[in-house]
């Protein structure tokens, strides 16, 4: 059967797409981030997964106000980088996994969690980011991906709640699966960042170590945390790490295996734009 074997997580800030696409990891004010990541892309070498899914949110491309899906998974067989207003990345097109996305959908919808199924979508840099930050600048990404959309830009967002019960649900699809396949699951977005208004800027470097620490050791604990104090704390963008307990809700710890992942590389830095970047990679016992 099909197993999760780990969890990524990390922010997914468009400038530092812009960074590899342009030839910039080498300047200055980058070398320190991308430093931070040299160890994850050898790990990702070490350890490439049969198919990864990767939790982001969209930013109004395949989305838009007139339709918010709260979560949304991709069944297509391929997704194309999407135009942002800039053209697209000039990053491979996206390979999807139909038949495992189908079957989780299938099992996810089953267990009371309603999913919109989307057979065609442009995927932005919520998506293609983190790709390139643990694999480089390769002609083919090196496993299929099935993207899965989550609404945190309008109100209402998912409760961290209702996404760490999400991710046990999933885990549960994915260990359903027969077929021998190693999936990680990866959780994109935040640290803390706020785009707009008065407090444009605001990072809080405290709480966001805070939150990796929790994520790590409490993350039942974590999900409690209630929507005002991402906002308060983290920033208005700073709600995207409810994505990131979809994926830890997905380890096997969750469902009582009894042994805590492994910590195998955790970074943190700031600032990449305005943005504070947070990254971790969690192992299965």
């Amino acid at each position: 059967m099909a197993r999760i074997t780990a969890s990524v997580y990390t922010s997914h800030v468009p400038a530092i797409g812009a960074a590899i696409d342009l030839g910039k990891t080498a300047e200055p004010y980058w070398v320190p981030l991308f430093k931070g990541y040299e160890p994850s892309k050898q790990w990702m070498k070490d350890n490439t997964p049969d198919v990864i899914f990767l939790v982001y949110n969209d930013h109004a491309t395949a989305f838009s106000l007139e339709m918010i899906p709260t979560f949304a998974i991709g069944t297509a067989a391929e997704f194309t980088p999407a135009d942002e207003g800039y053209g697209p990345r000039p990053v491979p097109k996206v390979i999807g996994h139909p038949e495992l996305a189908s079957h989780i959908a299938q099992s996810v919808i089953q267990d009371d969690f309603d999913l919109t199924i989307v057979n065609r979508m442009d995927v932005d840099h919520g998506l293609t980011v983190p790709l390139s930050l643990l694999c480089g600048q390769p002609q083919a990404w090196p496993c299929p991906v099935i993207p899965f959309a989550v609404n945190v830009v309008q109100y209402p967002v998912p409760s961290g709640r209702r996404c760490f019960m999400l991710g046990q649900a999933i885990r549960r699809a994915i260990e359903s699966y027969d077929a021998p396949l190693k999936v990680q699951i990866w959780g994109t977005g935040g640290m803390s960042h706020q785009l707009q208004g008065p407090r444009a800027g605001l990072i809080n470097a405290d709480w966001d170590n805070r939150f990796l620490d929790r994520l790590i050791a409490e993350p039942e604990a974590l999900s409690k945390v209630p929507h005002i104090e991402y906002v308060r704390e983290a920033g208005s963008e700073g709600i995207e790490l409810v994505m990131w307990l979809i994926a830890r809700g997905a380890m096997s710890d969750v469902a009582g295996s009894g042994k805590p992942p492994k910590v195998a590389h955790r970074f943190f830095h700031v600032p990449a734009s305005n943005t504070a970047v947070g990254h971790l990679i969690l192992e299965n016992a």
